[in-house]
């Protein structure tokens, strides 16, 4: 099974935890990780995800994020890609998806992804026929029902 992780949801740990939401997906989000280094599902990245977790003003968060995803790809989707990413991220971005995130599931889609993981509420709402979008907490229910 191929996931991609958005950048919002490598970062849900690092949110204010006080709120249940956060924290469930937060601890959602954990698990999928043990599970990729556990070998049980293969993690997707991209040059949009490493470009734009670059721009993470702290050092550290960004520093584990990127260390991880590149440690446990499976897959990378690099820049040679632009093009096609570009053309499917525009049709996306027609329906009101913001342009960073259209990279980000067009990335996906040409990677085969199973499901594209986020914790970003507007993204969750927007429906394709090419690629499942989950938050982490219904990916787990998803990984159980099997």
């Amino acid at each position: 099974m191929l996931i991609y992780l958005d950048n919002c949801c490598y970062n849900r740990p690092y949110d204010n935890q006080s709120y249940v939401s956060i924290f469930i997906e937060s601890q959602a989000k954990l698990f999928i990780q043990e599970q990729i280094k556990k070998g049980k599902i293969e993690l997707v990245t991209s040059y949009v995800l490493f470009y734009e977790n670059s721009q993470n003003p702290f050092e550290i968060r960004k520093n584990t994020i990127e260390n991880f995803a590149s440690e446990y790809e499976t897959v990378y989707v690099s820049k040679e890609k632009h093009e096609n990413v570009i053309g499917l991220a525009e049709k996306m971005e027609k329906t009101g998806i913001k342009h960073k995130d259209a990279c980000h599931i067009a990335c996906a889609i040409l990677a085969n992804c199973d499901f594209f993981i986020t914790t970003d509420y507007r993204l969750l709402k927007y429906k394709t026929d090419l690629i499942k979008i989950i938050n982490p907490t219904d990916f787990i229910k998803e990984l159980e029902a099997e």
